[in-house]
């Protein structure tokens, strides 16, 4: 074979490995984009995902399941830290959710676990979604205390992993009595807040999803 053919399949070659990386998400800006599994969305976090503080309906991930026009289940458990999140997990990789959103560390603030542990179990969180073939969407949220000692571990957890981070969920909403049920949790208005925030963010990268 002449050299010149042995370019050209060299470059077929390449070309084909090319799209094959970019096919299989790991060439792209995220992780399992798109995602392989195909279960509906998933929601899964503490009292912020459950709906505290609003009517049945208004929660934010029925709020956004309407404005998106999709299933999202809502799998939010009041009171819940990251470690038992992990501990629940079974339960929402059985769903095979090919996006998941993902909302825990408010209550590890309240309750003052150390930050290197609330982070190494969101970590853990996100590798077991992505064994499972799930985009995942990670919700930042503020820790107690005047200054935010979450906000920079949040962009890099999500750099790291590869996962679309929305920062800081409550911003805008925490401190407006009109947007809030009490000290914590938003009302449905704050929750509608947080699900046109979501709905921006995913946006761009619906079609995929």
């Amino acid at each position: 074979m002449r050299r010149g053919h042995w370019l050209l399949l060299l470059t077929l070659l390449l070309v084909a490995a090319g799209w094959l990386w970019l096919r299989s998400g790991r060439g792209s800006r995220y992780a399992n984009f798109p995602p392989t599994a195909r279960g509906d969305w998933v929601a899964f976090g503490d009292s912020l995902t459950q709906g505290y503080g609003a009517e049945a309906g208004g929660d934010y991930p029925a709020q956004l399941a309407s404005r998106l026009r999709i299933k999202i289940r809502n799998l939010g458990v009041p009171g819940h830290t990251t470690a038992d999140g992990l501990a629940r997990l079974e339960e929402a990789l059985q769903l095979q959710p090919r996006v998941v959103l993902l909302c825990l560390g408010g209550n590890d603030s309240l309750r003052g676990v150390r930050a290197d542990e609330t982070f190494s179990n969101l970590g853990t969180l996100i590798d077991r979604f992505h064994q499972g073939g799930s985009f995942v969407v990670l919700l930042g949220v503020r820790s107690v205390g005047l200054s935010d000692q979450y906000a920079k571990r949040f962009e890099q957890l999500a750099r790291n992993k590869r996962v679309l981070l929305v920062p800081n969920i409550l911003d805008g909403i925490l401190f407006t009595p009109s947007l809030m049920a009490d000290q914590v949790h938003p009302n449905e208005k704050g929750y509608a807040r947080i699900a046109e925030r979501l709905e921006e963010a995913v946006t761009p990268v619906l079609p995929k999803l």
